[in-house]
């Protein structure tokens, strides 16, 4: 499993500005938190969505997250499987 931290630097109130992936080695997403600049809080994992955050429906593409992280609307991160536990476990407080 990888782990990630993605700031998205937008001024649209209807998108998350940061979200958390938990990805597996076949680039699906297992676990996600999604934070609204309001403070909004969004999550799902393969048995529950709330607050509007849904798993992708496809595996992330080689190289899609390499892509990203060069982009200057996107700062993506690796984080640690303990970073995000932390965020996960936090997830509810919506």
């Amino acid at each position: 499993m990888k782990y990630i931290r993605m700031l998205w630097k937008h001024e649209d109130p209807d998108e998350p500005v940061v979200i958390f992936n938990e990805i597996d080695a076949d680039q699906w997403e297992h676990r996600k938190v999604e934070v609204w600049a309001n403070g909004r809080k969004g999550y799902a994992d393969n048995t529950e969505e709330a607050g509007g955050t849904r798993l992708g429906i496809e595996p992330w593409e080689d190289g899609e997250l390499e892509e990203m992280a060069i982009d200057p609307e996107f700062d993506v991160q690796y984080i640690t499987k303990e970073e995000f536990e932390q965020v996960w476990a936090e997830r509810s407080r919506l």
